[in-house]
């Protein structure tokens, strides 16, 4: 039997993106205080699942942003965004870690929800086959 898990959240602030420039002392630490603030809601969030599994070896990961508007949206960008989430579910003891021996992301889609904008990460449970890690 497989094992998922479904996280909620809001969708990532707009400074978490790589394309957010953070070129003043001011904005390095707004940037600093958001991925913060991230975390700790992916960290709630992965606590309240209960999964008693955890921390995962390994897991995959899909990514459903869902927004108000229609437009066109650049994938790599939302995924980099997510990286303080990532690591929230460390924290929370769901992933043992979040690098690619541990965490693959599968990749993001887009949907539209006026209603209730938010990024669902669904995470599946993998085999992990152990051993040496690096290239063959």
């Amino acid at each position: 039997m497989t094992e998922t898990a479904l996280v909620v959240l809001p969708l990532p602030p707009r400074i978490l993106s790589p394309n957010c420039m953070t070129g003043s002392r001011g904005g390095r630490m707004a940037k600093a205080q958001a991925a913060r603030a991230y975390r700790e809601l992916a960290k709630l969030a992965g606590q309240a699942l209960g999964v008693e599994s955890g921390p995962w070896a390994r897991a995959s990961v899909a990514c459903s942003f869902f927004h108000g508007q229609r437009r066109r949206r650049d994938d790599v960008n939302f995924l980099a965004s997510l990286k303080p989430a990532y690591d929230g579910l460390v924290d929370a003891g769901l992933l043992e870690d979040d690098d690619a021996a541990h965490l693959t992301t599968l990749g993001a889609t887009f949907e539209l929800d006026k209603a209730a904008p938010r990024v669902e990460l669904r995470l599946e449970r993998l085999a992990f086959f152990g051993g040496r890690r690096g290239c063959l």
